[in-house]
This record gives C-alpha cells, sequence and structure tokens, in this order.
C-alpha cells in the first residue's frame, strides 16, 4: 500500500524500469561481458571497416569499368549479331516457310477436308445412323427380354433369400459381435486405465520436478546471459565503429600530412610553372606553327583544285566543244495586266 499522500491531480506512480528490477546476476555479468566482447570486436571492426574502404575502391575503379566493358562487348558479340540475324535471317526465312506451308499444305488441306473428307463422312454418318437405328431397336427387344428372365430367374429367388435367410442370421452375428466388443472395450479401458496412472506417477510428475525445479531456472539464468551478451556486443560493435572512425581520421591525416600535402606543394610550387614555361615558350609556337602550315597546306591544296578543275574543263571543251545555252522564253501576260497595259497607251495617244 501507499501510505503517503500525493498531491491531487498527480497520476499513478510509474511502473520500476527494467534497469531498477534487474537482480544482482544481471548486475554482476554486465560490466566484465561488456569488457569482454569489446576487446574482441574492436580488432573485428577495424578489419570490417578497412575490408569495406578496399571493397568500394576495388568495386569503383576496378569492377565497375570492367563490368561496363564486359557489357559493351557483350552487345557488340552477342546481342548485335543475334538482333541482326533475327531480324534479317529467322524472320525472312518463317515468313517464306509460312508461305509455303500456307499454300502447299493449307489451301490443299482445306480443299479436301471441305470437298472430299466433310461429303464422305455426312453419307457415313446417314449410314451409320440408319443402323443404329435398327441395332438400337434390336436391342431394345432383347433388353427387355432378359429383364423379365432375369427378374424371375434371379431378382425373385435372390429377394426371397435375402429377407428369410442372411437377414436372421446377419442380426444374430451382430448381436454377438457387440456383446464381444463390449467386453473388450472394459478389458482395454482397465488397462488403460492403469497404464495412465503408472505414467503418470513414474515419468510425467518427475518431468514436471525437474522442468520446474532444475531446467527453468537454469534457463532464465542463460537467458540473462544471452541477453546481456548480446546487448554488450551491440554496445561494443558501436565503440568499435567510433574507434575505427578516429583510426581512420589520424590515418588519413597522417597520409595527407606526409604525402597530400608534399605533393600539393610540389605540384603548386614546381610543376605549374614549369607547366606555364612550357606552354608558353614550347606549345603556343608550336601550335601557331602547325596552324601556319595547316592553313598554307589548305591554301596549296585549294589551288590545286582549281587547276585541276580549270584542265579538266579545257580538256572537256578541246573534245566536246562549247555548251550549249538555253535561250530564255518570254512569258506571256496574263489577260489583266495585258489589260492595264492597253489601257495606259490608250491613255498616253489621247494625250498626245
Amino acid at each position: 500500500m501507499d501510505l503517503e499522500k500525493r498531491p491531487p491531480g498527480s497520476g499513478p506512480q510509474e511502473p520500476p524500469r527494467r534497469s531498477d528490477a534487474e537482480g544482482c546476476l544481471t548486475v554482476a555479468i554486465r560490466i566484465p561481458l561488456r569488457i569482454v566482447v569489446l576487446l574482441l570486436v574492436v580488432p573485428v571492426r577495424l578489419v570490417w571497416d578497412a575490408l569495406v574502404v578496399g571493397g568500394r575502391f576495388l568495386r569503383d575503379t576496378v569492377l565497375r569499368p570492367f563490368g561496363r566493358a564486359l557489357a559493351l562487348l557483350g552487345r557488340a558479340l552477342i546481342v548485335w549479331p543475334a538482333v541482326g540475324l533475327w531480324r534479317y535471317v529467322v524472320v525472312p526465312a518463317a515468313r517464306g516457310v509460312a508461305w509455303l506451308g500456307r499454300y502447299l499444305l493449307v489451301v490443299p488441306a482445306v480443299w479436301l477436308y471441305r470437298w472430299v473428307l466433310a461429303p464422305a463422312g455426312h453419307a457415313v454418318l446417314w449410314v451409320a445412323g440408319g443402323v443404329g437405328a435398327v441395332l438400337a431397336a434390336v436391342g431394345r427387344g432383347l433388353y427387355a427380354a432378359g429383364a423379365l428372365v432375369g427378374r424371375y430367374l434371379l431378382v425373385v429367388p435372390a429377394t426371397w433369400l435375402y429377407s428369410w435367410v442372411l437377414t436372421p442370421v446377419g442380426h444374430a452375428l451382430a448381436w454377438c459381435g457387440r456383446g464381444i466388443a463390449w467386453c473388450l472395450r472394459m478389458v482395454a479401458t482397465g488397462a488403460g486405465t492403469a497404464l495412465y496412472w503408472t505414467a503418470r506417477i513414474l515419468l510425467v510428475l518427475p518431468a514436471v520436478v525437474l522442468w520446474r525445479w532444475v531446467l527453468a531456472p537454469v534457463g532464465r539464468g542463460l537467458a540473462v546471459v544471452g541477453r546481456e551478451a548480446a546487448v554488450a556486443l551491440g554496445h561494443a560493435w558501436r565503440i568499435a565503429g567510433h574507434v575505427s572512425l578516429a583510426v581512420g581520421r589520424f590515418l588519413a591525416a597522417v597520409f595527407r600530412l606526409l604525402v597530400g600535402d608534399p605533393a600539393r606543394w610540389v605540384y603548386r610550387t614546381l610543376l605549374t610553372p614549369v607547366g606555364h614555361v612550357v606552354r608558353d615558350a614550347v606549345w603556343r609556337p608550336v601550335a601557331e606553327a602547325s596552324r601556319g602550315v595547316g592553313r598554307a597546306a589548305r591554301k596549296a591544296l585549294a589551288d590545286v583544285r582549281g587547276s585541276v578543275r580549270r584542265a579538266r574543263a579545257d580538256v572537256r571543251r578541246a573534245l566536246f566543244g562549247e555548251p550549249v545555252k538555253e535561250r530564255p522564253v518570254a512569258r506571256r501576260e496574263p489577260s489583266a495586266a495585258r489589260a492595264r497595259t492597253l489601257g495606259s497607251s490608250t491613255t498616253a495617244l489621247t494625250k498626245d
């Protein structure tokens, strides 16, 4: 009972948390287990992070370009030839075979079915229908005679035998069987009851005691140890991640100080001025000279082409003469324009 007064409006008391309700076994196991797991997990996490970084580098620099090259090679060697073979060989061949099959097999088969087999089948069906009607009439007569003979030679004697002989004998046998079954059921019930209590006392009760007082406590202890081991493994993995990150940053800083900064200094201080000098003193004059040579060569080629073109024209004129020039044909003016012209000339004459 809660004997202390609480202020009005306050909610119910909160249940104890898991850490408050834990026993001494959990508290005693937790810290040593976490220390051991941390010492075991940190090297594994460092190796894992190193493998991840190496795998990403290998994927980005080697595997992905190699895969793209393989994909392009496979497309060039397999897909495109297969598409060309399908489009330009298989499809036309299949269309040709389909056309031949249609006009060599389907059309003659349709004609044969429509004008030979169908009339022959209709005739056969008509004949078979007449024969079947005759046979059906004969069969109905034979069935009626056989049914009458079978009724008075088989059914009536069998009914009398079942009613006056087999039924009383069956009832007697069933009564005897029920008595024997009742006796056997009573014997089996007694034996089953004895075996049940024997098994309960000799097997079930010791098993219940073993489970309740031995296996259940041991299982609870193992569950506590397993839960704490899992929690400790999670904490150790996160702590190892922070340690691995710190180690990676330290190695990156060392690499930058020992390799990156000197390389950057060499590039900015030595290689960039040398490159500028080489570009201004060597590459630009060479480029200008090469462009001048290219312009001169293009001009010389244009002159040579013009000379060849003029020589070819001279040879053509010497062999075939001057080409005939077409005379321009005067176009006739339309009627409206011609009327306007006549009107203007009439006005000029009247003024004169």
